[in-house]
């Protein structure tokens, strides 16, 4: 027969591990862990001899406490210290949550982000917290947000629906970017008061990405690299991208054995982090660097992505 004393004592060792992993989830992993995870592969078709370091910062998500601009500095080395090619930032500079202590200006952010450097540059893309925090943008339904202004003002590149052709060491390659495909919350009227539910028709958000038409500017056979902030338009993208880079999904912000409860992407865990695969199509999701919705990050702590394409895999 178990005694109380042995029941009270477990109950205790169980608030206790609980307390600790909450204090873990909110105020270790998120705040103080960084990581470099590195994924190193050849996509088909890719040209003999192109080699290729991307370092790739996604989700940033700027807000005290946990995205401060010091924070973002010691990204930036991080990031730096890598020595890739070229630097891609896969958009979400805006935090996605309320528990701020304090909003960290685009004009801070971007200041913060001015010391990446690589031979071939710094390009970003903008996503959905980057445009539904612009009010005034949601508003016309069109850009430029402020954060692609702050961004531009320190010679980093955004993309929206453009390519651009680059090489490295001679050898050409094509780097592509979709605008967002959540850009738009339709949810809002004119004067940006939220609409009664049966007054709103279909979906909530509408996106200003254009698929054909951005990889119709790729005007020759060199091989394709695509940043799309949210993985789900992987399903769509077509086998003359050599890969599709993403963030957005933050891994789930908490995962375990593989698995994240919640996933904000209708392919659920299909493309909620990670190198997938799927018919000699590559896709690459970064588990991202800030938090959205909660200050929670449980089994996928914060990371910088390297990619190395045209090497051979660890």
């Amino acid at each position: 027969m178990v005694s109380r004393r042995a029941v009270l004592k477990a109950l205790l060792t169980f608030g206790a591990g609980s307390t600790a992993l909450a204090g873990y989830a909110l105020g270790i992993e998120p705040m103080w862990r960084l990581r470099v995870q590195t994924y190193r592969f050849t996509p088909p078709d890719w040209p003999k001899g192109l080699r290729l370091r991307a370092a790739l910062i996604a989700d940033r998500h700027a807000g005290e406490p946990q995205m401060s601009v010091a924070r973002i500095g010691e990204i930036v080395a991080r990031a730096n210290a890598l020595e890739p090619d070229l630097h891609l930032l896969l958009g979400d500079f805006e935090a996605g949550h309320r528990w701020l202590t304090r909003r960290v200006p685009a004009a801070e952010w971007a200041a913060a982000l001015a010391p990446l450097k690589a031979p071939l540059g710094v390009h970003a893309i903008l996503r959905n917290h980057d445009w539904w925090d612009d009010h005034h943008a949601q508003l016309r339904r069109a850009g430029p947000v402020i954060g692609r202004v702050e961004l531009e003002k320190h010679g980093i590149r955004v993309y929206e629906n453009d390519a651009i052709r680059l090489a490295s060491r001679g050898q050409p390659f094509w780097l592509a970017g979709l605008a967002d495909q959540l850009a738009i919350d339709r949810s809002y009227d004119a004067s940006f008061n939220k609409l009664p539910q049966e007054l709103r028709r279909g979906r909530r958000y509408s996106g200003l990405d254009d698929l054909p038409g951005t990889l119709a500017k790729i005007r020759d056979d060199a091989p394709v690299i695509l940043m799309a902030h949210e993985p789900d338009i992987f399903a769509q993208v077509t086998g003359r991208v050599a890969v599709t880079l993403s963030g957005h999904t933050h891994g789930g912000q908490v995962r375990l054995l593989g698995y994240s409860p919640v996933v904000p992407s209708r392919f659920g865990n299909r493309y909620a982090y990670g190198h997938v695969v799927e018919e000699g199509r590559h896709l690459v999701v970064s588990g991202g660097l800030g938090c959205s919705i909660m200050p929670v990050r449980f089994g996928v702590p914060p990371e910088i992505v390297l990619l190395e394409l045209g090497a051979a895999a660890a």
